[in-house]
């Protein structure tokens, strides 16, 4: 099970790259959370950008059977932060001023990361 919860996030952080998206990271979180076991950040160049990668992972969550446990949960999309909470992994789509003013995987730098974009 794990082996296919891993496997996932690196597709999608792997989809995400492909499709332009920056600066993409997934992190294993789960010795330091409770929650979740995974992050997956990615930034987001505009609206249209962040839409057509929410198409495409609600593509792929739904090939896989995957489904997230809230229908989408925006951080105020107009304000550029978008999270999709699946369970044992979390994307969050941000555009860079948040993903700036947050900075997750500082927040979280303790942890593993088993994906960087060739653009990180």
């Amino acid at each position: 099970m794990e082996d296919t919860v891993r496997n996932n996030v690196l597709d999608i952080a792997r989809i995400l790259e492909d499709h332009r998206a920056e600066e993409v990271i997934a992190l294993y979180i789960g010795e330091m959370s409770d929650w979740t076991d995974y992050f997956i950040i990615s930034t987001v160049r505009s609206t249209a950008h962040l839409r057509g990668l929410l198409r495409l992972l609600n593509e792929f969550l739904l090939k896989k059977s995957i489904t997230p446990l809230t229908r989408r949960k925006l951080l105020n999309r107009e304000a550029g932060w978008v999270l999709v909470d699946c369970g044992r992994f979390v994307v969050h789509l941000m555009d860079r001023e948040h993903r700036e003013f947050y900075e997750l995987e500082k927040l979280w730098f303790d942890n593993e990361l088993i994906y960087s974009s060739k653009s990180s």
